[in-house]
């Protein structure tokens, strides 16, 4: 009992020291591009877990297009995942609803006469995504399990029982170690277009989602009120996590309020000496690459749209050569120079 409460201590001063920095350092919010992109600029939209750091490159690329004094190439613009109901992704282009979420994305990016370029996902490519689709590894991210500080939750929980509670085989705390509280567990998931979600059930071992997993929340947004409580179980991308405190790139909503990440096992997610997710957890199975996904006809092109494709998110692209500092500020580990921009697919 007592090691449990000293590991669970350990992980809030974790927290307080994390929160303590992200208040120094002012929230960057993550936002809609302030113009409307021009036909033939290219737009992303989909995964939450990317959708900041994405806002950011999108920012200083076109910046840098600018101080080269470049104003005919394509600039590049990202879509939030969530905001209002309808977008026009670019001039001349049809409303659509937002996409909210990897899937999301990925589906809209698939509709036919779709002004959407990009697609971001926190997902590697699934058997049912069609075999066109074409998925540009630019960062690494890891997920992991998150409970509220001062909780009945243990510092740490295996896959096996994190699949056990998400199957909902384990669905009391007594039944991870006699000695915890004797209370009902609270599993959560995000939406269901979220490739955090996917990933993260895969990862624990697929379980057959039970009846009393409740799913609806935003992905790495640990302050919605309904993730309170002293029982929630709640998936949240380590990079994530780090950006809302360390990075401070928090917002009002996007921010893990009283949640704290916890070990897989013996694998620990963050490294607290370099405030980076740790490399043991990154090269685990709850280790993940983050993707922007095209259209392969579009990627391959010879056109000035494939070009300005490549020249952002290829492997020598600006994002590959010019964005390592802004992937690490967001959280995220920077790919090795062999595997950033590298492509598969279904």
């Amino acid at each position: 009992m007592r090691k449990t409460a000293a590991k669970l201590l350990a992980v809030a001063a974790i927290a307080t020291s994390l929160a303590t920095v992200a208040t120094v350092a002012a929230g960057t919010a993550s936002a809609d591009p302030s113009v409307t992109p021009a036909a033939q600029d290219i737009v992303s939209a989909g995964s939450d877990t990317t959708q900041a750091v994405s806002t950011r490159l999108s920012t200083d690329y076109n910046a840098y297009l600018t101080s080269i004094g470049d104003t005919t190439s394509p600039r590049y613009y990202s879509w939030d995942a969530t905001g209002s109901t309808n977008i026009t992704l670019k001039s001349g282009a049809s409303s659509i609803v937002r996409p909210n979420g990897s899937g999301a994305g990925i589906t809209e990016l698939n509709t036919s006469g779709s002004a959407l370029d990009v697609a971001r996902s926190s997902r590697a490519p699934k058997s049912t995504d069609p075999a066109s689709d074409i998925f540009v590894a630019f960062a690494k991210d890891a997920v992991t399990w998150s409970a509220n500080s001062g909780g009945h939750a243990p510092a740490s929980l295996t896959a096996a029982q994190l699949k056990g509670i998400y199957d909902c085989s384990i669905t009391n705390w007594t039944q991870i170690n006699a000695s915890l509280t004797n209370a009902t567990i609270k599993p959560w998931l995000p939406q269901a277009s979220s490739g955090t979600r996917a990933f993260f059930l895969t990862a624990i071992g697929n379980p057959t989602v039970g009846s009393c997993v409740q799913d609806g929340p935003e992905e790495n947004e640990g302050v919605d009120t309904r993730l309170a409580g002293a029982d929630t179980v709640f998936p949240y991308s380590v990079a994530s996590y780090l950006s809302q405190t360390v990075g401070g790139h928090s917002t009002p909503t996007s921010a893990p309020g009283s949640l704290t990440l916890r070990n897989v096992g013996t694998l620990v997610p963050v490294n607290t000496t370099t405030n980076t997710i740790n490399a043991p957890f990154a090269a685990s199975a709850f280790g993940r690459v983050v993707y922007n996904v095209v259209r392969d006809a579009e990627w391959t092109a010879t056109n000035a749209h494939g070009t300005a494709l490549r020249a952002i998110f290829g492997p020598s692209g600006w994002i590959c050569s010019n964005g390592t500092n802004d992937i690490k500020s967001y959280g995220f580990l920077p790919l090795p120079a062999a595997a950033c921009g590298s492509t598969t697919h279904s």
